[in-house]
């Protein structure tokens, strides 16, 4: 298992980790057995994001004697009312809900206390001023959550989360269906169907400056809806119109910049196992291009999507980590420290293209590499 440092925060997180999707199966009694699996694999992630008290019961059960193997990111404002989830943002109504998660869980912190479902701005400004971002401070102050996060389908939301710098965890829906479409208020746009009958052309605007400003200022992005709840896994209900595998799904997130950990949902062991087998594909299993320059109605042309197939580079320069530092570099007007820094470790540098153009014959998305390189050794001087 790869561990990758979850932004600022300085804990070190399995790049795959687990959903709770399936915690209710066979009565819960689904959840100790995926958390046995996690373990066996060195899988230290999870999300929990349901109210559900039998669930989080189960949870607490499956965490017993051994809490600290895992790393827990669980939701402030989700509660369980009248036999049903809720949302809220009732400040007496999320403390509760809190405290009793705690006693559910059998613990008496959490690692990520993770701001529940925000996908509006007016939302994000009641968070602000209605309390409950003071209270997931006071619970931080208090030790009982280590780190605050939030979790969002809406990039423009997330986003004016991410630079009030009050969050350190952001959970957002990355995969390369919903990465094409503009914000909205309405997760459910997500996966209607009508907003995938046009064309699409690239990544939307928003999306990447998400990612790249998460990757700027050190907040880790923990990844849900990777699969689009299943759909991307089968042709005749992908958006895109053609499978991918669960390999290709991790990959295409776990190579944005700033995403830390794919959250898989998991049903089953047996599935769970299938998302832990992408730390031993091959490349080849993991490799996405091929397969999103065949949808039919989405298009990544002239775009870079960092799938590396415009090597071998004949100087060696790993092309893809030079163009994601550029993209980066030019999203801020400016070379964060941290971007330089990178760069500055690469074995080889855009300087050293001699232009020969024989990557530019193999990227699927007819992406102009040659101008990348010149661009990046103007820019980062060599």
């Amino acid at each position: 298992m790869i561990y990758r440092e979850l932004g600022k925060t300085g804990l070190k997180v399995s790049e795959i980790g687990m959903g709770c999707e399936g915690f209710g199966e066979e009565n819960c009694a689904m959840t100790k057995k995926l958390f046995d699996t996690a373990q066996e694999a060195g899988v230290n992630y999870f999300d929990l994001y349901t109210s559900n008290p039998a669930v989080r019961e189960a949870v607490g059960e499956a965490l017993r004697g051994r809490r600290e193997k895992f790393i827990a990111q669980s939701h402030i404002c989700s509660v369980w009312q009248n036999g049903q989830y809720k949302r809220t943002r009732k400040l007496s109504e999320a403390k509760a809900g809190f405290e009793e998660s705690l006693k559910q869980l059998q613990t008496d912190y959490i690692d990520v206390g993770t701001i529940h479902y925000c996908d509006a701005l007016d939302d994000w400004q009641e968070i602000v001023s209605g309390g409950i971002l003071d209270y997931a401070r006071e619970l931080k102050a208090a030790g009982k959550i280590r780190h605050i996060g939030l979790s969002s389908h809406n990039p423009q939301v997330a986003l004016k989360a991410v630079e009030s710098g009050a969050i350190e965890v952001l959970m957002f829906s990355v995969n390369p269906c919903y990465d094409l479409l503009p914000a909205s208020e309405d997760v459910e746009q997500l996966w209607a169907p009508e907003n995938y009958e046009a064309n699409l052309t690239n990544m939307d605007p928003d999306r990447q400056r998400l990612y790249e400003t998460c990757q700027r200022l050190g907040v880790g992005i923990t990844v849900m809806k990777c699969f689009g709840g299943g759909d991307l896994l089968d042709a005749q209900l992908s958006p895109a119109g053609v499978a991918l595998t669960p390999n290709q799904c991790i990959h295409y997130a776990l190579s944005r910049p700033g995403v830390v950990c794919v959250l898989a949902g998991a049903h089953s062991v047996e599935q769970l196992k299938q998302s832990i087998s992408y730390e031993e594909a091959t490349d080849a299993e993991k490799d996405y291009a091929l397969t999103f320059a065949s949808f039919p109605k989405i298009s990544w042309q002239g775009h870079c999507v960092y799938c590396s197939h415009c090597a071998p580079c004949v100087k060696k320069i790993d092309i893809a980590s030079v163009t994601k530092f550029l993209h980066l570099a030019e999203a801020q007007k400016t070379i964060p420290e941290t971007v330089r820094e990178h760069y500055a470790i690469l074995k080889h540098h855009a300087g050293e293209c001699i232009q020969c153009g024989v990557c530019e014959t193999r990227c699927p998305f007819g992406v102009n590499i040659r101008e990348n390189m010149r661009k990046a050794k103007n820019l980062f001087g060599y």
